[in-house]
């Protein structure tokens, strides 16, 4: 396992920094010469104003109409926003920043590297001075809002606070966010920063000896918020640092036990997976708050990008992929649970939307409290926001075996959420078909931006019904024979036919006409996993598709479009690329700190956020680009889960190993990884051979493997002394609870 994470200084931004977070708090550290800079974020600090109340107007019919005539006015004043550009207010909510601490180190000090230790969560960063080197350690607590910074005891180190609301003084008070009140006393210093109509925040912070120790902190009443912060204080300092410090070793011994290790010839692969994974603890840590875009690793100098909020048409879920196989299915519970404390909400939507009292329904874009963000209505009208997300709860029974979350709250909302797409469904000539329809994002929110049948909404549904007949087996139900009737007589996706070619088309008469962030038109490969692109009847339409998708190229591709492309690549046994498209997500996407961005680094691969080329005589590059820096969680996550992909993943309900490493790795294993069906799977491989697999079940299960060997019998030897020789396509394997086999050939 890789252990230690390194940066070089100087790290002139705040993205570019050390990353500590629990899920809440986040500290990005970074800083250049004597100043060591330490930006606080928190990702529940929302200011929770405007956004977009879904109302009656809002209906299906109404849309329809509207498209159809394409009346652009109608649909501009369907999907108005009352509260946009109302002086005073902001036109959605926003987490909003919160500053960041500054060490002055002695006159003359150079910082020169960072070490994070991913065993502890802890972080040493060095500085030269007089012909030495000294360290600051960090750390943050994963448990409670509490960081400490350990200073060198031979050096009076300064400390200085800058809230967000002294550097972005008139963005906060164009939209009525008063000015912090700082504190300096024996008790508590730092800072409380009020909101107009959410909790204030402090941050609070007190030296003993050569501990600073700070915490973070939220309430309505500034005197009790400032009580809360030093009873915080006292407490941590009293219990000091020893106890800190084997408090936060136990978590990340906790974290680190039980998650697969993997081993590759290739470092950065392993990078990619050791750090990510470092990275989703910080940012999912299941006593946090749900994952957004940012996590609690807000800049200090500006609102975030998109208001750091819940995207759910591919970054919310892109952020959680790695919990499955990561075997840290808990880290998905927070999210869940949020969206089932909308289902008011969520039912309030599908009335609104399409007249029905049993439906859900979530637009793309909304904060902590499901309020939608604005008036982009492409993405407010897109289901299979909703769909993705009840898929990954469904996912999580399938690995977790978990039957009464599914007979309680999951199953509830799969068939809430299948409700509103019966309603959207019409039947033509004993076929159903899904009039309006998007593609997220594709063609934004013009008026051609819909058509019939988009093939991304079609996977979605498909997926649901199979999620939903299978789910009612395992409850002992009978399954709607509406979903039954869906499944058989909707069409698995739209074809569009160019010349002699059929292709996947992204809706009923629209083929892919540029590079395109979102695959969409994609999902019934993956995620959806609706077709079995072998099948004859299927292999020469996905093969035109892929082919056409490829020569589109990357030119409009975002951070988070790599990694959804390496998993596809892995899905069709291509591992050079799945394996050089996450290379060139690291070096293309990713800024010198680590930090996962959303536009180009540099230009000349794709156009998404690159400066101008030849603008000037200035040297081509990208650093912060024409957008500034956006640093967003998805892409790095879903980095994550390519790797994990490469190794082991599941197409039409069968499990197949190393079917995207690159042929070439002399050698590559992944030891206890899970799967569907609750097994833990460990393989080796030498140059494209697999030579050890070895299944586990910690408890009652039933296996379908692909045959490591294709087309050779194998021996499969359980622990219990049952043995079976077969050369299937695909293995059939039972197991009790406790009984591993090992796979070998015959």
């Amino acid at each position: 396992m890789l252990d230690v994470i390194k940066w070089e200084f100087p790290l002139l931004r705040p993205h570019t920094g050390m990353m500590f977070g629990n899920g809440t708090s986040g500290l990005l550290v970074w800083g250049e010469g004597e100043q060591l800079r330490i930006t606080i974020g928190r990702a529940d600090f929302w200011d929770h104003r405007g956004g977009m109340s879904w109302t009656e107007k809002q209906n299906y019919t109404r849309i329809r109409s509207c498209l159809e005539r394409n009346d652009a006015d109608g649909i501009a004043e369907i999907f108005s926003c009352d509260t946009e550009k109302v002086p005073g207010m902001p036109e959605r909510p926003s987490v909003v920043p919160v500053g960041r601490m500054d060490l002055q180190l002695p006159p003359g000090a150079l910082l020169c590297r960072g070490e994070l230790e991913l065993r502890s969560g802890s972080g040493m960063i060095f500085y030269h001075y007089e012909g030495c080197e000294y360290g600051v350690k960090v750390a943050l607590a994963m448990r409670r809002q509490v960081f400490t910074i350990e200073l060198p005891p031979e050096h009076k180190i300064g400390i200085s606070v800058v809230p967000s609301a002294h550097i972005m003084q008139e963005e906060f008070k164009q939209i009525g966010i008063a000015a912090p009140e700082l504190l300096n006393d024996h008790g508590v210093s730092g800072w409380i920063q009020p909101l107009p109509s959410d909790p204030a925040l402090c941050v609070g912070y007190r030296c003993k000896e050569n501990v600073i120790w700070s915490v973070t902190a939220r309430d309505t009443d500034f005197v009790r918020l400032r009580q809360s912060a030093e009873s915080l204080l006292n407490q941590a300092v009293g219990e000091g640092i020893d106890i800190f410090k084997r408090e936060l070793r136990l978590w990340w011994d906790e974290y680190w036990a039980d998650v697969p290790k993997i081993e590759t010839p290739n470092e950065k692969i392993d990078f990619i997976y050791y750090f990510g994974l470092y990275k989703f603890a910080a940012f999912t840590n299941p006593e946090g708050i749900p994952a957004t875009l940012q996590g609690p690793w807000i800049e200090e100098y500006r609102f975030p990008p998109w208001s750091s909020d819940y995207h759910f048409n591919i970054n919310v879920q892109m952020c959680y992929w790695p919990a499955y196989k990561a075997n840290r299915l808990s880290h998905l519970l927070p999210m869940f649970n949020m969206v089932f404390s909308w289902k008011g909400q969520l039912r309030h939507n599908a009335r609104c939307f399409v007249g029905i009292d049993d439906g859900y329904m979530m637009p793309h874009a909304v904060d902590d409290r499901c309020t939608c963000m604005g008036s982009f209505w492409t993405g407010t009208i897109d289901h299979g926001c909703s769909a993705w997300i009840a898929q990954m709860m469904y996912q999580y029974y399938l690995y977790s075996g978990d039957l009464a979350f599914l007979r309680d709250e999951v199953f509830d909302f799969m068939r809430g959420v299948m409700r509103v797409y019966e309603a959207m469904l019409e039947k033509k000539d004993g076929v159903y078909v899904l009039p309006v329809s998007v593609s997220p994002e594709y063609r934004g929110d013009r008026m051609d931006a819909w058509g019939v049948n988009a093939s991304f909404q079609l996977a979605a549904i498909h997926r649901m019904c199979e999620d939903l007949i299978d789910a009612s087996t395992k409850l002992g139900m009978d399954p709607d024979a509406k979903w039954l009737e869906i499944r058989e007589n909707l069409p698995l996706f739209s074809v569009f036919v160019d010349g002699e070619n059929a292709k996947i088309g992204l809706w009923d008469g629209t083929d892919l006409e540029e590079s395109h962030r979102h695959h969409s038109h994609l999902a019934s490969i993956c995620p959806f996993d609706t077709i079995d692109y072998t099948d004859v009847q299927w292999s020469g339409i996905v093969n035109n598709t892929l082919t056409h998708w490829i020569k589109q190229g990357m030119g409009l591709w975002t951070g988070w479009c790599m990694p959804w492309a390496s998993m596809l690549h892995s899905r069709l046994k291509n591992g050079p690329m799945a394996e050089l498209i996450l290379e060139i997500w690291q070096k293309v996407f990713t800024n010198e700190g680590h930090g996962t961005l959303h536009d180009v680094n540099f230009p000349g691969l794709s156009l998404m956020g690159a400066a101008p080329m030849c603008a000037s005589a200035a040297p081509i590059h990208n650093i912060a680009g024409v957008r500034g820096e956006i640093m967003q969680m998805d892409a790095g996550m879903g980095a994550v889960a390519a790797v994990q992909d490469m190794f082991l993943h599941s197409r039409r309900g069968i499990n197949y190993v190393f079917s995207g490493t690159p042929q070439r790795w002399k050698r590559a294993e992944f030891r206890d990884m899970p799967c569907e069906g609750g097994v833990l799977v460990s393989g080796m491989i030498q140059y494209g051979t697999v030579c050890e697999l070895e299944v586990k079940a910690p408890r009652d299960a039933m296996l379908r493997l692909g045959n490591p060997h294709p087309g050779a019998a194998v021996r499969i030897e359980y622990s219990s002394g049952r043995e079976n020789i077969t050369s299937a396509a695909v293995l059939e394997l039972s197991f009790k609870a406790g009984e591993c086999c090992r796979i070998v050939p015959a």
